[in-house]
C-alpha cells in the first residue's frame, strides 16, 4: 500500500484499536491469539521467502496487463518491481498463512494472483483445499504459475482474465466458498460487486479477507458498506486487511484490533 490517504487514517486507528483484554467474543479472542498475535515460524516461510529473494534479483522483464485502480494497460515491467511493489509483505503473507490453517477451508478463491506469493502462503497452509486464484495479466499468471512449480503446489487452479469476464464462471462453478481473499480491484464499486457475487455461496463457516482497505477513500466507504451488511456476522479491522466472518452462531459485532 503506497498512498497518501493511508497516514490520515492511522492515528484514528490507533486510537480505536484494542488487545486481547478489549475482546469480549470468545471467537475473536481465540482469532486474536491463534491467528493475530501468534508468532510460530512455520517451515512453509522459509521457502517462500527464499522464492520472493529470488524474484528480487530477477532480471526478466515481462508484459502486464491492468485492468485495476492505478492501472494503464499494457505495460513491460521487471518482475523484481512487481515483487517490490505488489506483492504481499511478509508480515500479511503469515497472518494469512495462519488465519488458513487456522480455519482449515475446503474451497478458496483468491483474485489477484500477481506472482503468487500471497498465493503460496495461503495454499501451503491447507494444501489439499481447492484452490482458484485469479489473475488479470496473463504475463504475471505465467510467472506464478512457475513459482508453484517450483514450490510443488499442487492443486492450485489459475484462472486469467479480467475479472468481468471471469468471475461469475468461478462462482457458477462452486457450489460454496469457505475462503476468499479479495486483492485484484482496489476501487469501491469492483470491491462491493466482487463481495455481493461471492456472498451467495458463503458457507456458514466462511471468511472474506480484503486487502488495502485503506488504499483510498473509496476502499474505505466499500469496507464500511460492507461491514453493515447484515450477513457479515463478525467484522474484523485490521488496518490494512479486513476480515468478515459469516457463521450464524455469533453476533453481529466489529473489531478494530491491534495488528
Amino acid at each position: 500500500m503506497k498512498n497518501i490517504f493511508l497516514p490520515i487514517n492511522y492515528l484514528a486507528y490507533i486510537f480505536k484499536a484494542k488487545g486481547a483484554q478489549g475482546i469480549h467474543s470468545p471467537f475473536v479472542f481465540e482469532l486474536y491469539n491463534k491467528v493475530i498475535k501468534e508468532q510460530h515460524n512455520y517451515y512453509e516461510f522459509s521457502a517462500i521467502e527464499q522464492l520472493r529473494n529470488r524474484l528480487l534479483h530477477s532480471k526478466e522483464v515481462i508484459e502486464v496487463t491492468d485492468f485495476g485502480a492505478g492501472g494503464n494497460g499494457v505495460t513491460n515491467k521487471k518482475v523484481k518491481d512487481i515483487v517490490r511493489r505488489s506483492s504481499i509483505p511478509p508480515k500479511e503473507g503469515r497472518l494469512l498463512f495462519r488465519l488458513v490453517n487456522f480455519l482449515q477451508p475446503r474451497n478458496m478463491v483468491e483474485m489477484g494472483t500477481s506472482l503468487g506469493i500471497s498465493t503460496l502462503y495461503q495454499h501451503k497452509a491447507c494444501p489439499e483445499a481447492k484452490m482458484i486464484t485469479m489473475e488479470g495479466s496473463p504475463g504475471t499468471s505465467a510467472v506464478a504459475g512457475e513459482n508453484f512449480i517450483i514450490l510443488k503446489a499442487d492443486f492450485i487452479k489459475q484462472v486469467v482474465g479480467d475479472f468481468a469476464e471471469t468471475l461469475p464462471g468461478v462462482v457458477k462453478n462452486l457450489p460454496s466458498v469457505d475462503y476468499v481473499f479479495f486483492d485484484g480491484n482496489h476501487r469501491k464499486e469492483a470491491t462491493l460487486g466482487y463481495f455481493h457475487e461471492f456472498l451467495p455461496i458463503a458457507s456458514s463457516s466462511c471468511v472474506f479477507v480484503f486487502d488495502d482497505i485503506r488504499w483510498s477513500e473509496g476502499m474505505l466507504q466499500a469496507w464500511k458498506e460492507i461491514i453493515k451488511e447484515p450477513a457479515a456476522k463478525v467484522t474484523v479491522d485490521l488496518f490494512s486487511l479486513g476480515l468478515v466472518f459469516f457463521n450464524t452462531q455469533q453476533e453481529k459485532q466489529h473489531f478494530v484490533l491491534k495488528y
